[in-house]
């Protein structure tokens, strides 16, 4: 007797127990997009408002879901709901015309119904900046795809955009391309654009081409004493944004001295004021001008004697 009083209390305890224990699955949500907007959402048969819509709270299994729009086809098709966030996404057919025989095609073969997690696409670059005839590496991080887009813009033939590549999302969730165009490209400012196949996410990042073009000095005078100003100009057609400028000549100038770095302007010109130090020893002097960063370079010479 004894023990059938201490069994009875030993199971509830192990129901209780197993009860207490359970815990309730997680719902989902589900955004409902539909072409065009505006359709009417159908969930279990019950009228669950329109598109663009997100309904919470939904359990997670079979699920029927029908979008019907005035003058399309009607949808509906069994998804399976899973826990936390599901996107399903309908391009609807119009109904045909009266008259007119219908094609056999139904609204289930124009329609793309997704169940994925919501689409993202990430963008970067690995330098801002890029001399004709080197490689530049585009990457980044996708979700709720399985490739993305890489299309170019820029001068000459990128001037309307150019399919680059479509790199496939690693199970990780990135992706990366190498570009190495060659030194056939102009120099100048390009957009590198990634986006998801249905083009849903859209991520854009600019960097500039320089290179392929030519630097050019003259100086305002070929002689000069010390203390007089030379003014040095030229052109920039290498898309580089700024020249620098290195003097060479005898005594402390013997291993070039900088003398700055200034800008090109819109008009590819620049130019620079250079007073000559009182201290400078006489002789000939090479200055450089470079484009920034070195791609090619011009050169002038001006001897300094002197004043009389």
């Amino acid at each position: 007797m004894i023990r059938k009083i201490i069994i009875v209390p030993l199971i509830f305890f192990i129901f209780l127990a197993g009860c207490v224990n359970e815990q309730p699955a997680e719902k989902g949500t589900i955004q409902f997009t539909s072409s065009p907007t505006g359709a009417q959402i159908y969930l279990d048969s019950q009228f669950r408002g329109t598109t663009p819509s997100t309904l919470t709270g939904i359990e997670p299994g079979n699920h029927t879901v029908e979008f019907r729009y005035t003058n399309y086809q009607s949808w509906s098709n069994v998804m399976v709901v899973s826990s936390g966030n599901n996107n399903v996404f309908v391009a609807l057919s119009p109904q045909a015309a009266a008259g007119t025989t219908d094609t056999g095609s139904s609204a289930v073969d124009a329609a793309v119904v997704q169940t994925l997690s919501p689409v993202t696409v990430t963008l970067q670059l690995d330098r801002e900046q890029m001399i004709i005839g080197d490689s530049i590496l585009f990457s980044g991080t996708a979700e709720g795809c399985k490739n993305v887009l890489l299309t170019l813009y820029g001068p000459g033939a990128y001037a309307n955009g150019v399919s680059l590549a479509q790199p496939d999302v690693g199970i990780h969730g990135s992706w990366s391309y190498t570009w190495n165009p060659g030194t056939k490209l102009q120099s100048g400012t390009y957009v590198i654009s990634a986006t998801d196949p249905e083009k849903k996410i859209t991520v854009k990042k600019e960097f500039s081409v320089i290179g392929g073009g030519e630097v050019t000095v003259v100086s305002s005078s070929y002689s000069a004493a010390r203390g007089n100003v030379l003014q040095f100009s030229g052109l920039c057609t290498t898309g580089a944004s700024n020249v620098q400028l290195v003097l060479y000549g005898p005594g402390q100038y013997a291993g070039g001295v900088g003398l700055g770095t200034f800008s090109v302007q819109a008009n590819n010109n620049w130019n620079f004021a250079y007073t000559l130090d009182n201290t400078m020893p006489t002789g000939t002097y090479t200055l450089y001008a470079y484009d920034f960063p070195k791609t090619t370079s011009g050169t002038t010479q001006f001897s300094v004697g002197y004043a009389s």
